[in-house]
């Protein structure tokens, strides 16, 4: 897909410092409640996965338009993205099922 010139490098660099953010806010609060690991690391699981989705998306966004499987190519890696997407969504549920489990536990 055609874009300016500029746009790929500022969509990569904005992701990578909100996900940077991200990760070590993640890292941080796990390292402050460390009784809490295993939704921490599905969280960090998380954000790893979407990390690598949007790496295939952004590759899709960048491919070469005029090659002659342009459009093949394309959707494969919008499939692969996608399929990557769904597994990081998983580790999302399975990390709020996790603090979900501990808050209730110590509630009790």
């Amino acid at each position: 897909m055609p874009l300016e010139q500029e746009v790929m490098g500022l969509l990569i660099g904005g992701f990578s410092i909100v996900m940077g953010i991200t990760i070590l806010i993640t890292v941080f609060l796990w390292v402050k409640n460390k009784n809490h690991s295993l939704g921490y690391i599905w969280t960090l699981l998380h954000l790893l996965l979407f990390s690598v989705a949007t790496y295939f998306a952004l590759k899709a966004i960048a491919f070469d338009y005029t090659h002659p499987m342009a459009s093949e190519e394309i959707s494969l890696r919008i499939g692969i993205s996608g399929f990557v997407w769904a597994l990081s969504m998983i580790c999302l549920v399975m990390a709020l099922f996790s603090f979900s489990r501990m808050r209730k536990e110590s509630a009790s």
